[in-house]
């Protein structure tokens, strides 16, 4: 009896063996696209928290003054309801007591709500760059499957998330610890003290401990950000036969082929427009082909084409040809057929050897080389 296997099976990461390759450009563009990059959520909430601590502690006298205003403004109104009514608001007075209160403490809190709102915004576009993608909001069946989420429950991810909740409670709970004990002399005869000043008290105790651990907070944020990309790194890492079924995918692509022919065009362009001013004579249609010809027995037995081109490309060929003191011959039999037969850097074919060394003589005669 034989058993039959794949020692495939006993391979890291499945077929083609253990990840140990860097992600490719494409693989990391799809998966920007799929919404999957390195980022912390810690960076964005760490940011928010120090930016409104930062706030509060520089502006807690005018969030103590205007709710004050507030609280003055509505206990004075109360009186006035209720005598007008006799102890019985109407709903319509309730609503509109309440809509004053709401409308003057969302005015109060305006700032801090948007500081709660760009903060992590922008936090998140300095982390991935600005790249907004609708893909993950889009539902997955393989979401609602009970083994993916008992997996992702009981993953080393959840684990090291897990870690990290752990982490943050005891940094910032002895941190806090610390800081209160520190000034408990203060806060224990807070009971003793006028309201104000216990207010005044409280609420700077309250700000500077928030300070204080939202800086902390940063640094663990900072540390978790440097972990994702780590994780993200290796996550994206591919198998060699991964890179190499990439690589088949791409140069089967007609759009990167396209795009290689386009770039090795314009190579070979450049070149030869490079090289027309070697030519000793340009042969045009005159206004649609241009064709410059060389003779240099040195290297050739017969004339070659140095450049060739139609139309705007013609153009550029004899704006060159005059700029460099090149002969322009209109032929357009001999112009078509050396353009449509003849390649550049090749020999003219022996059909046209004649046509082309009766233009050359010309050539040679106007300028006195023979």
């Amino acid at each position: 009896m034989s058993l039959k296997y794949d020692l495939q099976f006993f391979a890291k990461d499945g077929p083609g063996g253990e990840k140990t390759e860097p992600a490719t450009q494409k693989k990391l563009e799809d998966a920007r696209k799929e919404g999957q990059v390195a980022k912390s959520r810690e960076v964005s909430n760490a940011a928010m928290l120090f930016a409104l601590f930062i706030f509060i502690g520089t502006a807690i006298a005018y969030y103590g003054r205007s709710f004050l205003n507030l609280f003055e403004v509505v206990y004075n109104r109360i009186p006035e309801w209720t005598v007008m009514y006799q102890g019985e608001m109407p709903y319509a007075t309730i609503y509109s007591g309440l809509n004053l209160i709401v409308r003057r403490f969302l005015i109060i809190v305006l700032p801090a709500l948007l500081i709660g709102f760009f903060v992590p915004f922008i936090a998140n576009i300095v982390q991935v760059r600005w790249s907004p993608t609708t893909k993950p909001m889009k539902p997955k069946l393989s979401k609602l499957n009970p083994i993916n989420g008992v997996k992702r429950i009981f993953s080393l991810n959840s684990l090291m998330e897990l870690i990290k909740s752990l982490l943050k409670i005891g940094i910032i709970g002895w941190m806090a610890f610390l800081y209160l004990r520190q000034n408990q002399d203060k806060l224990l005869i807070i009971m003793d003290m006028p309201i104000m000043d216990a207010l005044k008290l409280l609420s700077s105790t309250v700000v500077s401990l928030g300070i204080r651990i939202s800086a902390a907070y940063l640094v663990i944020a900072a540390a978790d950000f440097l972990y994702q990309k780590w994780k993200f790194s290796e996550d994206m890492k591919m198998t060699k036969q991964e890179v190499k079924d990439e690589y088949k995918n791409m140069e089967g692509d007609p759009q990167i082929k396209g795009k290689q022919r386009q770039r090795m065009m314009e190579a070979s362009r450049r070149r030869m427009m490079q090289q027309l001013p070697q030519a000793d004579v340009v042969i045009t249609n005159p206004t649609h082909y241009a064709v410059a010809i060389k003779y240099d027995p040195d290297l050739y037995d017969a004339p070659y084409v140095v450049a060739k081109g139609s139309d705007y490309l013609a153009a550029r060929i004899k704006e060159i040809a005059r700029e460099n003191n090149i002969e322009i011959v209109e032929n357009k039999p001999l112009a078509r057929m050396l353009y449509a037969n003849v390649d550049v850097d090749q020999i003219v074919p022996p059909e046209l050897y004649q046509a082309v060394a009766e233009v050359l003589a010309f050539v040679y005669h106007v300028q006195g080389k023979v």
